[in-house]
């Protein structure tokens, strides 16, 4: 799959992620996507509110077939001609409270960051369970406004309704009533990984600053949910919970950390300097402060 060309690149305004922007944000929403891969091979798929297109192309590199839909004329244009070379590709506008799609006919239903923007959540959840076999599986994401909203005093001007847990779990239990929780947290990770990862098993381990040699083996305070449902628990069963970890191979995110902390480090020295040079002027005599207060480029009555 190749990145569409600059001259065929929707704007980003923030109210849909798409390839190039910078931020922890190009993490987030490509990773979510390789961690849905696992639930497509073989299948037919459908990905609600897809967007640019990148992440249906990228489910149906695997996938058998991939049916993106989103209620932007302006994505679904975009989309059909960035990735028209993808065969099992097709790309359909619609909206996710109405799916252009007949009944029973998907195996995985993908749908992230989408409830959030809506008013009508049990409607669309209600188009989900429709379109899917019974033995369909659904990986669907959203915000914990616990920790996106509450905590961090944040207002998305492109979020209707935010969900904390409990809403969440009601809303998906009641059509899907098999569900296994996963939670996504960008942040800076140390990862041991080994160099063949066929047959690799995992380990989280989740520790403190202030007491590091505590361990817990759970990601806590997720920034967002992912949810695994479906209405037959063999679904489930058939793909075994896993960590996914993303790696950033050029370390995108710590080097403009890093960036920014130095410059955050330059520009406190320059200020205790500026303050020492202040504290010595005021140690001077009275003529000599008057002296050095004196607009540059003269005294009184030149410009």
């Amino acid at each position: 799959m190749s990145a569409p060309a600059p001259d065929e690149s929707l704007p980003f305004t923030g109210e849909r992620f798409v390839p190039g922007a910078k931020g922890e944000i190009w993490m987030e929403h490509w990773h979510r996507y390789h961690f849905a891969a696992r639930w497509a091979k073989g299948r037919e798929v459908v990905d609600v509110a897809c967007g640019e297109g990148y992440g249906s192309a990228l489910l149906a590199r695997c996938a058998a077939h991939v049916t993106g839909i989103d209620v932007s004329e302006q994505a679904i244009a975009h989309a059909e001609r960035a990735y028209a070379a993808t065969p099992n590709l097709r790309f359909v506008r619609g909206s996710c409270e109405a799916l252009p799609l007949a009944d029973a006919c998907a195996d995985l239903a993908v749908s992230f960051e989408t409830v959030e923007h809506i008013q009508a959540q049990e409607r669309f959840l209600d188009e989900l369970a429709r379109v899917l076999r019974p033995a369909g599986t659904l990986v669907l994401s959203c915000p914990n406004k616990v920790e996106y909203s509450d905590k961090r005093n944040h207002v998305n001007e492109f979020h209707v309704r935010e969900l904390y847990r409990d809403e969440l779990a009601a809303l998906v239990g009641r059509r899907f009533p098999h569900v296994r929780w996963y939670g996504q947290r960008p942040t800076f990770y140390s990862v041991i990984a080994p160099e063949s990862g066929d047959d690799a098993r995992a380990q989280l381990v989740e520790v403190d600053e202030a007491c590091p040699q505590e361990a817990a083996p759970a990601l806590s305070q997720p920034l967002y949910f992912l949810l695994v449902a479906s209405r037959d628990a063999a679904a489930l069963e058939a793909v075994a919970p896993a960590l996914s970890v993303l790696a950033d191979r050029g370390d995108w995110i710590y080097r403009d950390y890093e960036k920014v902390y130095r410059g955050m480090v330059d520009a406190s020295r320059r200020a205790d300097a500026l303050e020492q040079q202040l504290a010595k002027r005021n140690g001077w005599p009275a003529w000599l402060r008057r002296l050095f207060s004196l607009p540059l480029g003269g005294g009184p009555g030149r410009g």
